[in-house]
């Protein structure tokens, strides 16, 4: 988030820096100075104008309503606030005119895996009436945080793809132990389950559900019918989608890619790769083409950046976007 605002360079007059009781105290570069982390719990939040949040959904929900009580427009990340009725869940590129209410002062940025293909569909659904999407996820482990990261990394040290064998029935061969963050082995594998199951008897994963439940908030969709398989893979950057979507009138692929090569925030390109899009803000996009399993189908795919546009550029975006609004 710093680099980006320095980036883009947003007007920024005064900056502080907040975290837990155990990074207090520490300090943080600003334009050649050192900043003070200040600790949150105790913090007087009065001046603040913009707060970009990026604390866990637990702490978010204390510390988001103080800084809105201070007077801040909470720029929220994590999953606290998303699917609450009077909190606004933003794309920058998408439905910047939810932010003309925000009841309780708090903005919500989407999951990572949502945030690549709302500049994408948005422009189809505009064109042809977006009524269904199977999708299958292709999700890096820094999804997952520092710790996916990490466990990857170890992994790989530890199984080079040298020493990869093919796996015997027994699993002597490879091992598939599971990590500290992954159910299974990472290295050189596909994990068909990203993020947890949710309690609720459907035997999906919180990914999959946030994937349907924020698609329909921010296209205001309502009843869009989504089937979404999330499923974790071997890459470090960048989350990948394969959407097959359906419409309510014939879209075809020449036009969709007209409509998309013109949207903001979209890419057209013959190949998206997680390696093409890390580091970069677009949501790549290619492989458009016709669907025969549903009615006016399309099947097309996704690759973005889930740490830059899936996290830290959609919520400076959205600054820039309150800021436009005064």
């Amino acid at each position: 988030m710093r680099a980006i605002l320095r980036e883009r360079g947003f007007p920024v007059e005064e900056i502080r820096y907040f975290g837990s009781s155990r990074s207090a105290g520490t300090t943080l570069d600003w334009d050649g100075h050192d900043i003070v982390v200040e600790d949150a719990q105790t913090a007087d939040f009065s001046g603040i104008e913009i707060a970009l949040a990026s604390s866990g959904a637990a702490s978010s929900k204390v510390l988001s309503p103080r800084l809105a009580a201070a007077g801040a427009i909470v720029i929220d990340n994590s999953s606290a606030w998303r699917m609450d009725p009077d909190v606004p869940l933003v794309v920058s590129e998408v439905n910047p005119h939810a932010l003309r209410s925000i009841p309780k002062g708090i903005v919500a940025n989407p999951n990572c895996t949502t945030m690549a293909a709302m500049p994408v569909l948005m422009p189809l659904h505009r064109a042809a009436g977006l009524t269904s999407m199977t999708v299958s996820t292709y999700q890096a482990v820094s999804g997952a945080g520092r710790e996916g990261v990490d466990e990857l990394a170890g992994q790989l040290e530890k199984i080079p793809s040298h020493d990869v064998r093919v796996l015997t029935f027994d699993g002597s061969a490879y091992p598939l132990d599971s990590g500290d963050k992954f159910p299974a082995t990472i290295a050189h594998n596909v994990i068909p389950m990203a993020g947890s199951i949710v309690d609720d008897g459907s035997l999906e994963t919180g990914e999959e559900k946030k994937l349907r439940d924020e698609s329909r908030k921010i296209l205001e969709i309502p009843n869009l019918l989504v089937d979404a398989t999330c499923v974790r893979v071997p890459v470090f950057t960048g989350h990948s989608l394969s959407i097959t979507a359906g419409f309510e009138r014939a879209l075809s692929p020449e036009y969709a890619t007209t409509l998309l090569e013109n949207a903001l925030g979209v890419e057209v390109c013959e190949m998206p790769m997680p390696r093409l899009a890390a580091g970069k803000d677009p949501s790549y996009v290619g492989r458009i083409r016709r669907a025969e399993t549903v009615a006016n189908g399309l099947s097309f795919f996704i690759s973005n950046d889930n740490l830059r546009k899936g996290a830290a550029l959609n919520a400076v975006q959205i600054a820039e976007a309150l800021l436009a609004l005064r």
